[in-house]
């Protein structure tokens, strides 16, 4: 927890300010009563009036005054609070975008959200109170005490039995919160995992009729919220009354043995009032600290999980040496490459891989499910790092090329075309943000894209909800195609990003990126043999190692795996 109290130094100005003020107005509280019991003992006894009113103004003026300085305290606080809450957002987001794959696989995605929102919420709640509360409480506690010795030592006797039952009631309180509310942030996860799910899968659910079994299953996550979250409020239900119950029996204890002193003289009815008073300030603020306890328990589960993620080591990062000069020509060399995902049992997903693409090459990728194709080309972005081999680009190994410049000198396209809310030209702009309105209709139209855009009453300037629901998925990879055209890098990457196309519009794509893209290095993965058909080198992958390489003819006459291929997609005598 403490450790992400550091995003509150660069507001310390507020920071310093919130507590400034509230001495004063626990200043101004722990002078009333003394005010009141003059009234009563001196100005009421004697039925002077004038003293009275002189000193209810007083009252007033300290009021007042104690009034500010709780209002700027407030304020002071919230911007404090505010400020490090968006901090601490942009902190974790931040972190977050600099994971590589390997360090995403850690976290669900759900998990991840709810830490950047809720939990965030949490500690800044924790921060607006504690500047408030954690100043106000000690402070009208002790001050509270202070003047109730200065009225009447033997009294504040009484003190000695309340403080110590409240601690005790206080720190059961935190052992048995902080459990309970790690408990429900993580039960929040799994609502909003399961709500997730949903949302993104909602055509398939209905295609399928799962509604109600999905509405089942949320239900059961909804409920182990609900009952872990009511175990939480019973804990804090139970402990208001206990306060209570000690602050009432405190009271009366001051008015019984209050009452026999002023039989006997030793005290006044105004002392008594005034005791009074400040035991309940002292026992108010008890019960502050004691709410603020329940608080930080709370916000205690959530700063651990905050701080899981900023201490999260990225395990992909620049090397010292890394330069940050571009890939020029666009050469890739794999060499005896070797990968397995982080924590994966069995074989490693990619088993002695080495092949060289020339700049200006179309280089086709065919496999079976999880030969590790895509495997293959996530590790030319470093978005993991071989276990052992090499990766070079123009004869330098990408390790020792920045992460940025690795990454501009790579284009992808990817099978789920992930479109951002916006409009269809800012989502091909995406790719080169300085693009002109030229390029643009340029990259559409190499993509296929550009009759059906031009066909929407708005063309490029149409919108598109979230996740382009207003696009079919052809439309949505031609979009994304464009995008990754504009760009305009030496390597090129399409991880079967024509899967969803007809065959005719994949031949007139691959056409334009001939002419395009003549001296790009271009990847192909895909299902479809004709998609690579006219690659100048063909790698066939099996169980992770390249089983076969090629041209599309001398494929056909050697390898069995290409001809099983051919024969399954175009027919028995297809060969």
């Amino acid at each position: 927890m403490l450790k992400i109290m550091r995003f509150l130094r660069p507001h310390w100005k507020a920071v310093l300010l919130a507590p400034l003020l509230m001495i004063a107005e626990v200043i101004a509280d722990l002078y009333q009563p003394t005010l009141l019991a003059s009234i009563v003992d001196v100005g009421v006894a004697a039925e002077d009036i004038p003293y009275i009113l002189r000193t209810g103004a007083v009252m007033i003026g300290v009021a007042l005054l104690g009034m500010a300085g709780g209002v700027g305290c407030t304020v002071a606080a919230s911007m404090a609070s505010q400020h490090f809450g968006a901090d601490l957002r942009a902190a974790l987001f931040e972190k977050v975008q600099s994971f590589s794959f390997a360090n995403l696989d850690q976290y669900k995605t759900s998990s991840l959200i709810t830490r950047v929102t809720n939990d965030v919420t949490q500690v800044q709640n924790l921060v607006l109170m504690g500047l408030r509360m954690m100043v106000r409480a000690p402070l009208l506690s002790l001050g509270g005490i202070v003047m109730a010795i200065r009225i009447n030592p033997q009294l504040s006797m009484i003190f000695l039995v309340s403080i110590p039952v409240l601690a005790v009631i206080m720190a059961l309180l935190v052992k048995r919160g902080f459990r309970l509310f790690t408990l429900v942030q993580e039960k929040l996860d799994r609502v909003n995992n399961v709500m997730r799910e949903n949302l993104s899968g909602i055509r398939l659910i209905k295609a399928f009729v799962r509604s109600d079994h999905e509405r089942k299953r949320f239900s059961v996550s909804n409920d182990d919220l609900m009952d872990m979250s009511v175990q939480a409020g019973r804990l804090m239900a139970l402990a208001m009354p206990l306060i209570m119950l000690i602050m009432n029996l405190s009271i009366v204890g001051i008015l019984y043995f209050g009452g026999v002193q002023v039989d006997r003289g030793t005290m006044m009815v105004g002392e008594i009032m005034a005791f009074v008073n400040y035991m309940i300030h002292i026992l108010g603020s008890l019960m502050m600290v004691a709410f603020m306890f329940i608080m930080i328990s709370r916000a205690q589960a959530s700063g651990e999980r905050i701080q899981e993620v900023l201490a999260t080591e990225v395990d992909l990062h620049d090397e010292p040496e890394a330069e940050d000069i571009p890939v020029e020509e666009g050469r890739v060399e794999f060499e005896n490459v070797h990968f397995s995902y982080p924590q994966a049992s069995g074989e490693p997903v990619l088993q002695d891989i080495s092949f060289t693409a020339e700049p200006g090459e179309m280089v086709g990728i065919l496999g079976g499910t999880g030969s590790g194709k895509s495997t293959l080309v996530s590790l030319m972005l470093r978005l993991y790092d071989p276990d052992s081999g090499r990766i070079l680009m123009d004869g330098r190994d990408i390790r020792h090329i920045t992460l940025d410049a690795l990454r501009r000198s790579v284009s992808i396209v990817l099978q789920d075309a992930v479109l951002f809310s916006g409009t269809i030209d800012e989502n091909i702009r995406w790719g080169r943000p300085d693009a002109g309105t030229e390029q643009v209709v340029e990259a559409a139209d190499h993509a296929q894209a550009d009759h059906f855009i031009q066909s929407f009453p708005h063309g490029y300037d149409s919108v598109l909800g979230q996740r382009a629901v207003n696009l079919s998925g052809g439309q949505k990879q031609r979009v994304s195609i464009a995008r990754g055209l504009i760009k305009d890098a030496p390597v090129l990457i399409l991880d079967d990003s024509t899967s969803a196309v007809d065959l005719g519009t994949e031949s007139r794509i691959q056409e334009a990126l001939r002419r395009r893209e003549p001296q790009a290095t271009t990847f192909v993965i895909a299902q479809r043999i004709t998609s690579v058909m006219d690659a100048d080198t063909i790698l066939v992958l099996d169980e992770g190692r390249i089983a076969a390489s090629g041209t599309h003819d001398r494929l056909l006459a050697e390898s069995s795996i290409y001809q099983d291929i051919y024969r399954s997609q175009m027919g028995e005598e297809a060969v």
